[in-house]
């Protein structure tokens, strides 16, 4: 039986209805507050140096606008549990576009790892680097469903707001 979340203000929060304590609301917390950071520490930087981020992937400005509004928005709201679903969704969009700017670009799923890469090839300033790929956008986008489908859990401004 397929069961469709109520239609209202919870759906603010998640696809879920319950707001899990214990354990699973523990592990909610440590998974939402730690997307919700790497997102700040991604969206920051984009924000702060837009022009340069706008001409080195190739695309009008406005959209990384809105791509790093959303990571920097999107990681405070998830970091604090509030308005969970709709950060989560902001922030998948824009890890979506991200993959298929990668994948367009030809850039493989799993780069091959840093250490086998043949010398001089992929070196930056400071060594060798990661390569490129999309792998770590992918895995955001499946952590994001995660959170959404899931919700922000018990310890959260959205289980205050929205009720258990």
């Amino acid at each position: 039986m397929l069961l469709l979340p109520k239609l209202g203000l919870n759906l603010l929060s998640s696809l879920n209805t319950g707001f899990p304590d214990g354990i699973p609301g523990w592990a909610l917390l440590l998974l939402r507050v730690s997307v919700g950071w790497l997102f700040l520490l991604h969206g920051a930087p984009k924000i702060t140096h837009l022009r340069q981020w706008a001409e080195s992937v190739k695309i009008p400005i406005y959209m990384c606008f809105i791509s790093a509004l959303s990571m920097l928005g999107g990681g405070i709201c998830l970091i604090l549990g509030l308005l969970t679903l709709v950060a989560s969704v902001t922030i998948f969009g824009s890890m979506v576009f991200a993959m298929c700017l990668e994948i367009l670009q030809g850039l493989p799923f799993v780069a091959q790892d840093p250490y086998l890469i043949p010398e001089g090839q992929y070196q930056g300033p400071k060594g060798k680097g990661e390569p490129p790929s999309w792998e770590k956008a992918f895995m955001y986008c499946v952590m994001l469903i995660a959170i959404a489908v899931l919700g922000p859990g018990a310890y959260s401004l959205d289980a205050l707001i929205f009720g258990r």
